[in-house]
């Protein structure tokens, strides 16, 4: 995703948009809240409303946010030079 009017540039590892596209067709509900999530996430990352909090255990060094109650994202997340 890139646009010019949000401070950050969220970078999309290879092979995620088809993971995103099947989680999709089976909760195409989500799609808003995801949507949004990603808007927010491109503003600021570090918003608290985000919630965005490290991994422990075998998941060290990865971060997660709350898609819904059941659902989270999750990502690396490298702050450089403007890019997420």
């Amino acid at each position: 995703m890139m646009t010019n009017d949000v401070p950050y540039t969220i970078a999309i590892r290879h092979g995620y948009q088809k993971q995103a596209k099947k989680f999709f067709r089976q909760h195409s509900d989500l799609r808003p809240v995801y949507d949004q999530l990603l808007v927010d996430l491109a503003a600021d990352p570090f918003a608290p409303a985000l919630k965005i909090h490290s991994l422990s255990g075998s998941l060290k060094g990865v971060w997660a946010v709350s898609l819904t109650y059941s659902y989270r994202l999750t990502l690396t997340l490298l702050v450089s030079e403007k890019e997420i």
